[in-house]
């Protein structure tokens, strides 16, 4: 799959989903219009939407190590880390698809379990339960 960016996931995977239906939850209406997003323009709430839904793997993980790379608690909407707990949950198949992937998330892993996070910081017991789901898979 060639990605410079420009590209929609829908022209990537060359599967145009077509408007969402019109009782479609506020979700599916999301994961429709982010599809049509060139996916060098998503930014970390979007690649967590997409990839907690299991949608765009692989054009999208890619970008998400980039991001992750810079910021191994890059946030979404909901807490930071949020990211690195979507990408963490992608099926065990993917990973063992891609040991390059593989390689670059389990440096981001070890930086966030190196760190301190702090004890008042509410999510780091989500953060380290999905490192710990991710390392014992």
């Amino acid at each position: 799959m060639t990605n410079d960016g420009t590209q929609t996931l829908e022209q990537l995977e060359g599967n145009p989903w077509g408007d969402p239906p019109a009782d479609a939850s506020r979700l599916i209406t999301t994961v429709h219009g982010l599809r049509r997003k060139p996916v060098g323009q998503l930014d970390a709430e979007d690649l967590r939407v997409l990839l907690s839904q299991q949608v765009g793997i692989d054009a999208l993980v890619p970008y998400a190590l980039d991001v992750l790379d810079d910021n191994p608690l890059a946030e979404g909407d909901f807490y930071p880390g949020d990211l690195l707990k979507a990408v963490l949950e992608l099926p065990a198949q993917y990973w063992q698809q891609h040991p390059d992937h593989e390689k670059r998330i389990t440096q981001v892993v070890s930086v966030v379990a190196s760190m301190d996070l702090d004890a008042h910081y509410a999510p780091a017991d989500v953060i380290h339960a999905a490192i710990e789901r991710y390392r014992s898979r």
